[in-house]
């Protein structure tokens, strides 16, 4: 990859932002074989475990981006993450364990790992140039184009604007990835909603000098009121521990090292003997949602779209899903297979997702920062009775490119994902063919497709296999992964988006009408161009 961008300056797609979803982004567009150009303020990546949990389908996400195994090397699958009062009696213990999308279904994990992963990959593509130490300064949109004017990015704030020469970067489009503090969005002029959660925490993340034992290898949330505190493992060699900072704390006595090491020492008993300070910061947690996710050519995603508290731990997780449904979206439009108006379902489908997650994180922070000793007493006696308030269904994605026939109860739910064989080769089935659209089907359904289908799937690129044997397009389910799908479902066939969700499902009969639907969605934002303009 060219250290500088090529001679021209045209792009398919800027990326302002390079943390998890300006990476996914980056990475599964160059992947389609588009120009992508990455600004990104810092020079290097953050090197710090701000994220530290991600579930099984942002694992497939990473692997589609980058070498999974190589993001994952220290992570440890997450089995629970529990709840506890100030006396440390068990709330409710919130069962992570289980599997999904091919990997498990919650892993504690090391974020500059995911990051160099997927970095690394960016790094493969000629198609890239990454711009690190560089920041927007100026956007002007046009019809067919969007113009940035970036700079160099000093820490001088007046050599910065002073002396850094300027330059302009055309892109047809621009996604602002760059933060709560988005530049873009503030650029757009685009408002937010607040639900005004403003808890101060601080934050010690720590490098383990040996094994903490079994107290530290779960997730654990202090709900006490006197003064709430967690501590999580961050894959198999870090810890991170948090204590909320009261109206009566100093802020800045608390963001010292002297403080860290007092903390814990006095609350679990470690010191230098035990661990190492990586970081420890005062962190201000927010939930705020941007009004418009997209304007003209323009899209935010990540937390300049989005921030919530991170009591589901699902902050970056939902960033690095807007990447991959972004990148597949861009990726139909500038190859012609699909119109510009196929854009605007990228928030119709990601704002409710987002929206169900950040209220229950903003439930869950209240439950955990509740400081009135009467309040707590109450809910630690109904919490120890069993009356537990429940959490939402985690959402699927019901809007936009699905299937709206109510039969379908599976559509915008996430694929399976399994151990497949194609000739003399075995791995996990994203491995082993291209990413994209998959149809897969328990029963050949060449005949049921019929060539004009055939046709319409292979020009998205689509993949079509089926796990019955002694057919041209058979694979191995090595490990009875679709079988055991199939047969649990009552389903034999199902069209998988490149965001592994479900377009739809049902028998191989209902192929057709699946096929058409999906086919008809494109074409009907195909006959829209009009819509970028808005």
């Amino acid at each position: 990859m060219n250290a500088e961008p090529r001679s021209t300056t045209e792009y398919d797609v800027a990326v302002v932002g390079y943390g998890p979803t300006g990476l996914v982004l980056s990475s599964m567009l160059a992947r389609a074989g588009h120009r992508v150009v990455v600004i990104e303020r810092w020079p290097g990546l953050y090197g710090m475990p701000r994220l530290t949990h991600i579930d099984g389908e942002t694992a497939r996400i990473i692997q589609a981006a980058g070498d999974v195994d190589a993001a994952l090397r220290d992570a440890a699958p997450a089995s629970v993450y529990e709840w506890r009062n100030g006396a440390e009696d068990l709330l409710i213990a919130v069962d992570w364990s289980g599997e999904s999308s091919g990997f498990a279904a919650h892993y504690s994990m090391y974020q500059p790992h995911i990051e160099q992963a997927i970095d690394d990959r960016n790094r493969t593509y000629p198609n890239v140039d990454v711009l690190q130490g560089t920041i927007v300064v100026g956007m002007e949109q046009h019809e067919d184009r969007v113009e940035l004017a970036v700079r160099p990015f000093t820490r001088d704030r007046d050599a910065q604007w002073a002396d850094a020469p300027e330059r302009v970067i055309t892109a047809s489009y621009v996604v602002g990835a760059d933060g709560a503090w988005s530049t873009v969005r503030h650029i757009l002029g685009v408002g937010l909603t607040d639900l005004h959660v403003d808890d101060r925490w601080l934050n010690i993340d720590t490098e383990c000098a040996r094994p903490l034992g079994d107290r530290f290898a779960v997730a654990r949330q202090f709900c006490d009121p006197v003064q709430p505190h967690m501590f999580m493992p961050i894959g198999r060699s870090r810890q991170r521990f948090e204590v909320a900072v009261r109206p009566e704390d100093d802020a800045d006595e608390m963001a010292t090292e002297e403080f860290a090491w007092r903390w814990l020492r006095a609350q679990h008993g470690l010191g230098p003997d035990d661990l190492t300070i990586l970081r420890h910061i005062v962190y201000t947690f927010s939930a705020r949602t941007a009004d418009a996710w997209r304007v003209g050519r323009v899209f935010l995603a990540g937390d300049a779209a989005h921030t919530m508290p991170p009591y589901m731990g699902q902050g970056a997780c939902s960033g690095m899903r807007d990447g991959i449904t972004l990148a597949w979206k861009l990726d139909l439009v500038l190859s012609g297979r699909a119109g510009e108006s196929l854009l605007d379902t990228y928030e119709a489908e990601r704002r409710p997702h987002v929206e169900v997650i950040q209220a229950c994180a903003v439930e869950l922070g209240r439950v955990a920062n509740l400081k009135d000793p009467v309040a707590a007493a109450e809910r630690d006696a109904a919490f120890l009775r069993g009356e537990v308030p429940p959490l939402p269904p985690f959402p699927t994605i019901t809007a936009g490119v699905v299937d709206h026939d109510d039969r379908n109860c599976l559509a915008g739910t996430l694929a399976p994902q399994g151990v497949v064989r194609r000739g003399d080769r075995a791995g996990r089935f994203d491995d082993l063919h291209p990413w994209g659209f998959a149809v897969i089907t328990a029963a050949d359904a060449t005949a049921a497709l019929g060539a004009d289908r055939l046709a319409s799937l292979a020009g998205l690129g689509a993949t079509v296999v089926t796990v019955e044997p002694g057919h041209p397009h058979s694979i191995g389910d090595e490990d009875g992964t679709y079988a055991a799908y199939f047969a649990a479902t009552r389903t034999g066939a199902i069209v998988v988006r490149p965001d592994f969700h479900l377009y739809g499902a049902g028998t191989v009969d209902d192929l057709p009408r699946l096929v058409d639907g999906l086919a008809a969605t494109l074409h009907r934002a195909a006959a829209r161009p009009e819509a970028v303009a808005r």
